[in-house]
């Protein structure tokens, strides 16, 4: 007995130097998940491929180069594409289906078109393991195709500018997750970005009202077309017309809407036109304008149907009949599916209201337009990032809104489909431990986490594990408008109080981000079912550390702003709620807030009112069980300091350094955890 053991530990000190066992405890990380896979029992190494297929060669070794496999004449994997007629067992979307097959040393691609392919490229890519000798690749078999047929995402650049070479990297690195249309918003009331031979003074420094002087070129817009062509990539751009048009305005002396304006918007639309000749639609907007003139909006329609577009228009907006439009994008909870008109989900995809927890679970879990997979009337979802508040930097921008996260969350949603239930219907919690929506987001959550430490290392990317963050949240106690008030679990932490003749429990919640009232209030479900002004509520949580050691803490109480005016928290305050938050029974204190303006206003750029404008505060963890308690009030729901009264908290221990959670605690409510 006693060799028997010394000759199995020899095994296992065989295997952990073995690339095979490196493989199996490194599984592929597939985002999005394809629809139909299956694994083979064996693993072959790849270093290099020959591709067999001579018709489609070249572009083939351009795409194999770029994922980091070399193309020789003679190599012992095989690589072949073959364009077919329709890939059996595909339910919608054939355009982009694909079959991907490893086995006997050869990688065979199967797709309707080139997009097929290079979406095949794509999942190649990630089931490429690094090994010391070049990858490892696991024999499978993928049949894969999309849910919705549009999966994109919209940069504001009007209000907040984005340099050229920072729309290709994002387009580029999106495209690798199957994102395929960027929807360029390229005019705003602040400022013209399209530079116009017709009309220089649009683009001049005089006639921007933040940022002077950004824009793109002609030259940039052409180039920025063939990009996304290369990248499967569909680029919308977007003219606003009539609204969203002072800068038209300033600059020509006349409103669109008007007979001259009407009269100079044509050859605008004509050079529009062959700047973007290569593309299929024009984005005309249409929202959140007075319509003075009833003919407007058909006239330039035809007029930009005439150069062979197809024309996308925001609902609300005009109110268009069937064949009168070509493709509405839907935003604000008043946007509506027509009938025979196809349609663009965009309503509750405005990150620049998200938290970068609870909404990317939201995310994660919502249908789009209530549908399981696109229709000929449900085209898919397009994630927008409008820049009402100037932000600094392209940095800032990326990491307050929390852009890259979002976007691989409906790059996960939308392609698979499937999803049950709307915004509306369900709340963004986590789900208890072991239930079905539990599961599930903790596996992509592990997905999106390899991703942000591979792919998007470089890039902003606050997005922290938080399936491990547990929570006791109590029944709201009433404050009669004094935020300032104590109640019993300053005292204790208790599972149930009672407290002047009323019983208030506790409810467990899981995450990092909790709303009790949602941004939008009750339009989205939040951790209360029926939230009131004039209470006060608490979580609370214990943590274990195996030892003493330093740590980061990630908390704010109230998500301040990207898209309304709002204020800084007073010096010394968390919010204008009175939150407070206490480590072991010592109170935390707020950072020194950079900024300390007294009047609302969008120019004013946000500094470290959210935490990821900040680093982590630093907090010492005692060796054992470490209490934190959040005292979370609230007033009215609506303030003259802030607008959107957001009922929320963020929390998480993270490192030093802010970049990851700490993963060596545990958090347990109950203090039921055994090390």
């Amino acid at each position: 007995m006693k060799y028997k053991h010394t000759f199995i530990l020899f095994i296992v000190f065989l295997l952990s130097f073995s690339p095979f066992m490196v493989v199996a405890e490194s599984f592929p990380h597939l985002l999005p998940t394809p629809q139909k896979i299956s694994y083979g029992s064996h693993w072959v190494t790849v270093a290099d491929v020959s591709i067999s297929s001579k018709k489609h060669k070249e572009q083939l070794a351009s795409w194999i180069g770029d994922i980091g496999l070399n193309v020789k004449r003679k190599s012992k994997t095989k690589l072949r594409l073959n364009y077919v007629d329709r890939i059996q067992g595909t339910t919608v979307n054939q355009n982009e289906a694909y079959k991907l097959t490893v086995a006997d040393g050869k990688i065979n691609i199967e797709a309707v078109s080139e997009q097929g392919a290079y979406w095949a490229v794509q999942t190649l890519r990630q089931l490429l393991i690094a090994a010391a000798d070049g990858f490892m690749l696991r024999e499978c078999e993928v049949v894969d195709w999309p849910a919705f047929r549009v999966r994109g995402f919209m940069h504001d650049v009007g209000r907040g500018f984005l340099p050229f070479e920072e729309l290709k990297k994002q387009i580029a690195l999106l495209s690798q997750f199957k994102i395929n249309v960027f929807h360029w918003h390229l005019t705003e009331d602040i400022g013209w970005r399209l530079q116009s031979k017709v009309y220089p003074e649009l683009t001049d420094s005089s006639n921007f009202e933040r940022l002077p002087g950004k824009y793109y070129t002609i030259e940039q817009a052409k180039e920025l077309v063939k990009f996304c062509q290369e990248h499967q990539v569909l680029l919308i751009p977007e003219i606003d017309m009539p609204g969203h048009s002072a800068a038209f305005t300033r600059a020509l002396g006349h409103d669109m809407q008007s007979p001259e304006g009407m009269q100079l918007l044509r050859p605008l639309i004509d050079e529009i036109g062959d700047i973007f000749a290569d593309v299929p639609y024009l984005h005309i907007g249409t929202d959140e304008v007075r319509f003075s003139n009833p003919d407007f909006v058909p006239v330039m329609v035809a007029y930009i149907r005439a150069h062979g577009k197809k024309v996308i228009s925001w609902n609300p907006g005009w109110n268009y009949k069937t064949g009168e439009i070509d493709m509405i994008q839907m935003w604000s909870s008043g946007g509506k599916l027509h009938p025979g008109i196809p349609a663009i989900d965009s309503r509750l995809h405005y990150i620049n209201h998200y938290d970068t927890f609870a909404d990317l679970v939201g995310l994660y879990h919502s249908s789009i337009a209530k549908a399981k997979q696109g229709s000929p009337d449900i085209a898919g979802s397009i994630v927008a990032l409008w820049n009402d508040r100037h932000v600094d930097s392209v940095e800032e921008i990326l990491a307050t809104n929390s852009f890259y996260p979002s976007m691989l969350t409906l790059a996960e949603s939308a392609w698979k489909g499937g999803r049950e239930q709307y915004f509306y219907d369900r709340s963004l919690q986590i789900g208890a431990e072991g239930s079905a929506d539990f599961t599930s987001f903790k596996n992509f959550e592990d997905r999106l986490l390899h991703y942000k430490h591979s792919t998007f290392k470089d890039e902003p990317f606050p997005y922290i594990r938080q399936t491990n963050v547990k929570w006791h949240i109590t029944d709201a106690f009433p404050n009669g408008g004094d935020l300032a008030s104590v109640f019993p679990p300053e005292e204790e932490l208790k599972l149930q109080y009672e407290y002047e003749g009323n019983t208030y429990k506790t409810h467990q919640a899981i995450g990092a981000g909790i709303y009790l009232r949602h941004v939008w209030g009750t339009l989205i479900p939040a951790f209360y079912s029926d939230p009131k002004p004039n209470h006060t509520a608490y979580a609370y949580t214990w943590v274990y550390s195996p030892l003493k050691q330093e740590a980061g803490l990630q908390v704010r109480f109230q998500n301040y702003s990207r898209s309304e005016k709002d204020l800084p928290p007073p010096q010394g305050k968390w919010d204008y709620k009175e939150s407070q938050i206490w480590l072991n029974d010592i109170a935390l204190s707020p950072p020194v807030w950079d900024n300390d303006h007294a009047e609302k206003t969008n120019e004013i750029a946000l500094r470290n009112e959210n935490w990821e404008g900040q680093k982590p505060q630093l907090v010492t963890l005692q060796k054992g069980w470490n209490k934190i308690l959040l005292k979370l009030p609230v007033g009215q729901f609506t303030t003259k300091e802030v607008r959107l009264v957001k009922w929320m908290f963020n929390a998480v221990l993270v490192t030093p350094d802010g970049n990851k959670a700490l993963d060596n605690i545990v958090y347990s409510p109950k203090r039921d955890y055994r090390p």
